[in-house]
């Protein structure tokens, strides 16, 4: 008789347990892995730095560090539109623990190099964690619950980035902790979380015959399954991407510059505003995504897809306005703007992808089509940064976020009208 594993046996309850339990501890361990990651990603962004003055051609020290752990970041984005579409799915859960060992190994570098040479270490860091959530996502994807589980993992980078914002700046004013020791330390912290999260994720089913039937198999896909389905797409996916290069851009500027932002609005001196405008955020967003779940036809779901999408845009618009109008406070802004951000911006991390291979019928991942709007998407953010800080740009650090939310809301608004025309026509077509 053949005595099973502890492994064996959880992946054996797994396999038969409720959906509900299933999609609880599922959503759960990708929650807790990508939450990780970022404790190795931006608590290095909770501080200011204005001790280093940076070097005589006028480039913030800040600013520089952000570039270089973007331009890894953007680098690792675009590796990863051929690793994660070919990655074998029993690689993914020691893959994920390789790079973001990496990672901390980088910031341990960091905080040893002296300042302002360290800044290459950051590039380093963003070097192995632009993988990660290809990795988390492919155990999330091709299932008849994915919008539930995406909202999830997606939850995670909104809540995640406030959270170990916050245990950053505790370290540094309650334990005395370095600015350049910090980061380090927070990822410590989470090592054990990682650990176990990852595990678990390792021990989840694959999708279901029945998941397969409603979703599509999912399978990694070469380089000319690829290109065919960029081509069969490609004007409403060039839409979508370029919407995605603004939301990117956009999002990184208010996630790595959130103390300036946050000091001009006059809550400097306070650890827990990080954490308590990302939270509503996070249920205000994702609430409305995990709901597309119950829309069974997948053509339909796309476009609802993009209905929030295009509505997030508008909020994020609307509230600013409302803002500069005296009608809002700051805290009620930036927890309306950033559900506004993330309404547009998290679908394209999961759901929205996960519907168009499943409407397209093609056997694949939407592992790949998320790299290829994040490869591009990393670029625009190196671009805002290098134009604020290059571009002869005299606004202010508020100022700017505020210009550019308004640009955001508007011109995304319309690309993804457009997108949803497309997609909407072009099936027909081929129907």
């Amino acid at each position: 008789m053949t005595t099973l594993t502890l492994n064996d046996r959880i992946r054996r309850s797994l396999v038969q347990a409720n959906p509900i339990v299933f999609t609880l501890v599922a959503g759960l361990a990708g929650f807790c892995a990508y939450f990780s990651m970022y404790a190795f990603r931006k608590p290095f962004s909770a501080a200011t730095f204005e001790m280093v003055d940076g070097w005589s051609f006028t480039l913030d020290y800040k600013i520089a560090l952000v570039l270089a752990q973007v331009a890894g970041y953007a680098l690792s984005k675009m590796i990863g539109i051929k690793v994660i579409a070919e990655m074998d799915p029993l690689r993914r859960a020691g893959a994920i623990l390789i790079l973001i060992g990496l990672s901390w190994l980088a910031l341990v570098a960091f905080a040893l190099v002296p300042a302002p040479w360290n800044v290459a270490a950051l590039f380093f860091n963003g070097l192995p964690l632009g993988m990660i959530f290809g990795l988390v996502f492919g155990f999330m994807e091709g299932r008849r619950v994915s919008e539930v589980l995406g909202a999830m993992l997606c939850s995670s980078f909104i809540l995640s980035s406030g959270v170990v914002k916050s245990i950053g700046v505790l370290m540094m004013t309650s334990g005395h902790v370095s600015a350049f020791w910090m980061p380090a330390a927070v990822g410590l912290v989470f090592m054990p979380l990682l650990a176990v999260s990852v595990w678990v994720l390792s021990l989840l089913p694959p999708p279901s015959a029945e998941d397969e039937a409603q979703r599509t198999t999912r399978a990694p896909m070469n380089g000319a399954e690829r290109s065919a389905f960029l081509r069969r797409y490609a004007p409403g996916l060039i839409l979508l991407v370029l919407s995605y290069v603004m939301l990117t851009a956009f999002r990184d500027f208010r996630d790595n510059f959130a103390a300036e932002i946050w000091t001009a609005l006059g809550f400097g001196k306070s650890a827990s505003v990080f954490t308590a405008s990302e939270v509503p955020v996070a249920v205000i967003s994702l609430a409305a995504l995990a709901a597309v779940m119950a829309v069974r036809d997948n053509l339909k779901a796309l476009l609802v897809i993009h209905g929030v999408v295009v509505l997030g845009f508008l909020l994020l618009g609307l509230s600013t306005l409302a803002f500069q109008s005296g009608l809002l406070s700051p805290l009620t802004w930036m927890i309306l703007a950033g559900a506004g951000l993330y309404m547009s911006y998290t679908p394209f991390n999961a759901m929205l992808f996960d519907r168009l291979v499943a409407v397209s019928g093609q056997v694949g991942t939407a592992g790949f089509l998320i790299y290829v709007a994040d490869s591009s998407g990393y670029v625009g953010s190196v671009a805002l940064l290098l134009w604020r800080n290059f571009g002869g740009v005299t606004l202010d650090w508020l100022q700017f976020f505020i210009q550019a939310a308004y640009g955001t809301s508007i011109i995304g608004a319309v690309l993804v009208t457009a997108a949803g025309f497309y997609f909407h026509h072009r099936q027909k077509a081929l129907s």
